[in-house]
Order: C-alpha cells, then structure tokens, then sequence
C-alpha cells in the first residue's frame, strides 16, 4: 500500500519580490558561454598561484593523502574487514577486505575486491566510490552481495550495482543483477530478491530540495519505474526513505518523511500497513532490538516530565507501540556537556559526549538498572583534554570469530573501536572489549593500540590552548589555538581562523598534516622564521553544546554566529597573536557563508578571506541545488518576513562601494550538486565588476561538494586556499 505523509499548513505570505541580478546568466551551470568564463577565471588565479613555493606545497600535501603509513580504516561485515584506500598508485581507489589477524600485521594482506581505476578506465566513466551496502546472510553464510554506490562525478547522485564479492564482479543486469541509475537517493536491501529504493531515477518524482519523494519496492529482474510504490511525500518536504533492519529477531521496515533537516516522522510497517511511531517530529529517534532511544531538539515534555533538549531517553520498542510512556532517562545535558552520538554493541550502549569541546565516553548497562530505573554509567578512562575521542562497536552482532581472528576475540559481540586524535596527535586506532565487573554494575573495558598514524609534522614543537572570547550578547564562545610553542605575542604571526557554525556540526580537535605542512611549519623568509597560528572557533549554530547551541543561531537569529566569529577575531587580536593585517579566515559550504559575512559585515577584521563551495546569494539558495532544503536553518527568502532577517546575512546582497574590503578568494566545483558552483560564481562577478582589488576566483570542474574525487584533486584544493592565505597574509 502507499502512504503519504501530510502536514497542514497555514495561509502563505505574498511572495517577496527579487532583487535585480546582472549575473543570473551564471546560472547556467554547464553552458558554454559560463564555462569559457570560469575557465579564464581559473587561469588568472592559477597565475597568481603559481610562484613562490606552491608547488612545494601542493606536493607536501599530496604526501600526506597519498602516505602508504595511513590508517586503514576498516569496517567489520561477517568474518572480514573492508577498507577503501587511495594512493598515488591507485588515485580512485580499491575496495579491498582483510582478516583480522592480517590487519594486525604492520603490513596487511589486502583482498583486492574492486579496482575503482580499472573500472572507470574500462568503462571511459570517472567513477567515485561512495560506498557499499552488503545484504545481511542468512544461515551462518558470510557477507556476499553488495549494493555498490559510484557517481560518475563526485556529486550526490549515485548509481547501486550489485556486486558480487565471491567473484570479484558486478552481477549482469541481463541475469537479474541490480542496477539502478544514477540519481540522487537511498537503497536498503529487503531481502536476497527485493530491493527497497528511494530515488530519482526512472521518472519518479522528487521534492522541491532534489531528493527523492517516494519509496519503492524493487523485485530482481523489475524495472524501475515498475516497482510497486510503497511510500510518498508531500513535494515540499526535504526527502523519504524507506529501510529495512535486518536484525535477527527484530526485522523491522521503516519509512522515514525527513520534513526539513530537523523534523521528521517515523513509520513502522506493521501487517502490511504504515504505523506512524508516535514522538514529536522534532524528537530523533532510533531503534535497536528491544529499544527505542529518543533525542529531543527541544525540550520535551511527554508524560508531565520535562526533558531538556539534547538528552538521550531509551523505552522499550513494543511497550512504546502499546502505548506506554515510560521513558528511561540515560542523558542529560548541562551547561557544559553535550551528547554528540552513540553506539550499541551487543549488551551495552556507548555515548561519546564533548565537555567544553573535549570528549567524554560513557558505557551504559540496560543490565544493571538502578532504583530510579537508570542504567549504571562507567566513564571510560581513553580521553585526554583538548582531544576527540569516539568509540563505536565493531559488530553488535558478532557471536563467532571469523577467519583468522583470535578465539577469544569479540564472541559476544561486545568489542568497541576507539579512534583518538588531536591536533597535534596523530590519530590511533585502538581495540577494545567491554565485560561486566563482577559483582559490581561497574563496566570494565580493555584497549589496546591496533595502529597509529605517523606524524607528517615536527608536531612536538607546537602547542594547544583553548580559549574563550566574549560575544556581543556576552556568550563566551571557545576557541582553539595552536601555534609554536615559543610564539611571540607581537601581533605579526600569520593566523589563519577557521569556522562552520551550522546544521548542528562540531568542530572538534583533530589532526591534520596538511595544515601541519602547509601552514604550522610554513616559515616566514628572512630573520623571522616564525611559522603559521591555527585556530578554530566553537560559534553557535555547531553542536558543540547540544541543541540549544545551535538553536540560538537559527534564521532570524544567524548573526549570533557571526558575532561570535568576530568575537574571537578580536579576541586573537587583542591577546596579540595577529593583527588585521595578518589574519585571514577560511570556511566551506555553510562556513562559506559564515566567511562571506565576515568578508562584508566585518571586513575591518580581517586581511584575507577563502571561501570555498559557498552560499551566498540568499535570495536565490532554495532554487540552486539542494538549497530548498535548508529552509529549516536559515529561513526562507520567499516570505517577505523572513526575508527582512535574511537579507541581512546575504553576502551577494552586502556588498558596498568604497569599503575596504580583504583580499579574497572564492573557490567551487562544477559538479557540486548540493550547494552548486552558481552562487561563488556570481559573488565573484559581482566583486570584480564593482572594481573590489584582489578577489580570485577558482571552479573545480569535477569533484563535487568537497571539491575533489580524489588525492591529486585534494591537494590542489588545499594547496591553493593554504598558499593564497599565506600570500596574503605573510608579508611585513
């Protein structure tokens, strides 16, 4: 059956009128008349870049993507641990699986599953791999059948081809093989015949933001546009998604309608028909075995109990369907500490939380309930200060050692990957198993180091502070700093300040020997070998401290944002680390506009600016790309009520005559198909004709929203915005 999911909506307010745009012929993504201009644009910037030590630099960068020396990070299917992995040798990459007893080794034993290079050679397609989703086996046989995800260019829209790992090839769609066209959307395996797709392709419709609208159920061998519908959304919503848990004994279908980015309603499939699970729709939740787990955006109220945004609440998945409304509190946060995510291994829950942007992991025992119905909490001793630290199971469901593994090892499901790094500690990958104390609801836990990243940079000579800056409403925002460990304080060191403040994403400490090498060590000519300052700020719109932290920098209120990035300008300035002169900033996507507003709302603050894959241009977001579904965090420009907050934080809109402006550097990618190269464009244009010095612009042409496919890409990306601050920024 299909259902659709509705929501009411009151009288809509006149449309507000555009303003004139002399640049809308930039629109045209793929034109020849718009190519021909971002190919001079390229040109001219690429002039600029090419003296002094870029080339030194792109290489040094390009050392660290492509280092042998790297961690391999695996994730656990069945008896084996797959990895994706590039190198020079091996630019798009091998989907590749090991034992666990060879990855171990300092030099593992890689079964070479698919050759992403071969295959777009072989096929004239430059393929990205984007992942693969395997189909659960049944009857003790091993993972076998994957759903493999390639875009031909680097953006969101994916092809699915099965693939089979036991011959090392796609299964032939002539023979039944799956093979779903590239389009933007999700798949899940229902069972061995039956796909459950979410998509694009093949006609079916999609919503306003350019994601799929409907669900279907896809049998093998049926085309397409054939499959039976099973779920649809209204138009305006963001995007539906049907999925399938294939958990023995708990096999559950859901359908998800993601409203916007912050509301959404869960159905549960329940004798053929949709039964919607019944929470706010702005209450995450999640389902595990016997568990439904909740989180709150804002407080919650169910029961006549309060439940402060951010906390984390577990009831059991039937008893909430019978509708009780018992809720079991695991969570909550405080002025200080927020819950970032958390896993399950088999018998116990790991919460990984940020205490002033520090992490914090817990271990819970559904086990060992105390009077008041809470699980017993064991801190789990692995996190230094100023450090990110994130545990996670390798396989709740693992009961057997697979090949190679040691006999002891994970038979109850209970071992746990722990991943920790700082920005002057390389990441280490460490393995651990959780056990019940005896006679205690004490959980202990056992780690050991399984590999270690080399160091790219003589990180022992610098150090990390955290400081605090003071907003304009007086909020103290946290920053970090790191720098030489013999900085002179003299307002003359080249600091480059970095941000997001958005979607509820932290910025957490982590290491990085691309800005080790091409900007920490980077040394000033001359008597002055003073290297680069590093700082990254905390502001509101991040998760740093939950919900609430983010929501007070939502639509009308985004320029708490900025006046906190501002803050910690300042702030840097004041402590005499840098000057105006000598401070640049640097931001992506959402932190493109985040940077945009600084370049005009704050342009006396800063020498230089680099904002890549931005917005802009608010007027416009919600009809280029994926920009409709972004209403939920900035507002939408159509309401002439909202437009009166956003035009204040439009940057396309900002620009003045006879203002000072920094230098600036803009930078996309044409195949960027969620916020799209059309708005960077266009600022540019913009910048140039109104006489502004200084401005550069640079468009990928492949890559998508991280604007690269692959390490060569990467490098180029990084070298350029890391040299065209350094330029900017470095001079007496």
């Amino acid at each position: 059956m299909t259902t659709t999911a509705e929501t009411g909506q009151g009288p809509a307010e006149p449309i507000a009128p555009e303003p004139t745009d002399e640049n809308a012929w930039l629109e045209d993504i793929h034109g020849e008349e718009q190519l021909a201009w971002v190919r001079e644009q390229n040109a001219r910037t690429e002039d600029l870049l090419d003296g002094d030590d870029y080339a030194a630099v792109e290489a040094g960068i390009l050392e660290v993507l492509d280092s042998t020396d790297r961690i391999a990070m695996v994730g656990k299917r069945g008896g084996y641990y797959y990895n994706f992995w590039k190198d020079q040798e091996h630019p798009k990459g091998l989907w590749r699986r090991t034992t666990w007893d060879s990855y171990k080794a300092d030099e593992p034993e890689w079964d070479v599953l698919l050759d992403i290079d071969a295959l777009a050679a072989a096929e004239d397609q430059e393929w990205v791999f984007h992942g693969a989703t395997f189909l659960r086996p049944r009857d003790g046989d091993d993972y076998r059948h994957a759903m493999i995800a390639l875009s031909p260019d680097g953006g969101d829209a994916n092809c699915y081809r099965e693939f089979d790992v036991a011959t090392r090839s796609f299964v032939d769609p002539v023979g039944g093989g799956f093979d779903i066209p590239t389009a933007k959307g999700n798949i899940s395996w229902l069972d061995a015949d039956t796909l459950l797709v979410s998509s694009t392709a093949a006609g079916l419709p999609a919503t306003s933001s350019s994601y799929a609208r409907t669900g279907v159920k896809l049998r093998r061998g049926q085309l397409l546009d054939d499959a039976e519908r099973l779920f649809e959304i209204p138009e305006d919503h963001m995007l539906a998604m049907v999925v399938h848990d294939a958990t023995p004994g708990f096999e559950r279908t859901f359908a998800v309608d993601y409203i916007d980015f912050y509301n959404r309603q869960t159905w549960l499939m329940q004798d053929g028909r949709w039964l919607a699970i019944d929470v706010p729709t702005d209450v995450n939740i999640s389902a595990h075995r016997g568990w439904l787990l909740f989180r709150p955006r804002n407080d919650w109220e169910p029961a006549g109990t309060v439940h402060p945004a951010g906390s984390l609440l577990a009831a059991r998945f039937n008893d909430w369907l019978a509708g009780s409304r018992e809720l079991t509190v695991l969570f909550t946060p405080d002025e200080r500490t927020s819950l970032q995510s958390w896993s399950w291994t088999r018998d116990y829950l790991l919460l990984n939380l940020l205490r002033d942007v520090s992490s914090e992991i817990r271990v819970l025992d559904p086990s060992q309930a105390g009077p008041d119905g809470s699980w017993a909490s064991t801190l789990l001793d692995a996190c230094p200060p100023l450090h990110d630290v994130n545990a996670y199971a390798v396989d709740d469901e693992d009961s057997l050692p697979g090949p190679g593994d040691d006999a002891s090892l994970d038979a109850a499901g209970n071992d746990f990957w722990l991943v920790a790094t700082g920005f002057t500690t390389p990441t280490t990958l460490m393995r651990g198993t959780l056990t019940a104390a005896s006679g205690t609801p004490t959980v202990v836990s056992s780690h050991a180091v399984v590999k270690q990243s080399p160091s790219f940079f003589n990180d022992e000579l610098y150090e990390v502070q955290q400081h605090f800056a003071t907003s304009a409403d007086g909020t103290k925002v946290p920053y970090f700093q790191v720098a030489a460990k013999d900085l002179v304080l003299d307002g003359r060191n080249p600091t480059q300040l970095s941000g997001y403040g958005g979607f509820e994403v932290s910025r957490t400490p982590a290491y990085s020997g691309t800005i080790g090498r091409a900007w920490l060590e980077r040394r000033l000519t001359g008597a002055d070998a003073r290297g680069g300052v590093y700082v990254v700020a905390n502001i509101r719109g991040g998760g740093e401290y939950g919900p609430s932290w983010h929501r007070a920098a939502l639509q009308e209120n985004r320029h708490r944002a900025y006046e906190d990035f501002a803050a910690v300008a300042k702030d840097l300035v004041t402590r005499g680390v840098t000057s105006r002169r000598h401070l640049g900033c640097v931001g992506g996507s959402n932190g493109g506009l985040l940077v945009g507003n600084m370049l005009t709302r704050y342009p006396e603050l800063f020498g230089a600016v680099s904002c890549g894959v931005p917005l802009l241009d608010m007027r416009r977001y919600t009809k280029l790309s994926a920009g409709y579904s972004w209403i939920a965090e900035y507002g939408d420009p159509d309401v002439p009520s909202q437009w009166e907050f956003i035009k204040t934080f439009s940057p396309y809109h900002l620009l003045r005559d006879g203002v000072d402006y920094p230098e600036t550097f803009i930078w996309t990618a044409t195949s960027d198909d969620r916020v799209g190269p059309v708005q960077a464009r266009k600022m540019a244009a913009r910048m140039q004709a109104m006489g502004i010095p200084n401005v550069w612009f640079h468009e990928a042409l492949e890559g998508g929203h991280a604007g690269a496919s692959d390490n060569r890409q990467a490098a180029a990306l990084q070298a350029r915005s890391n040299h065209f601050l350094w330029q900017a920024l470095a001079g007496a």
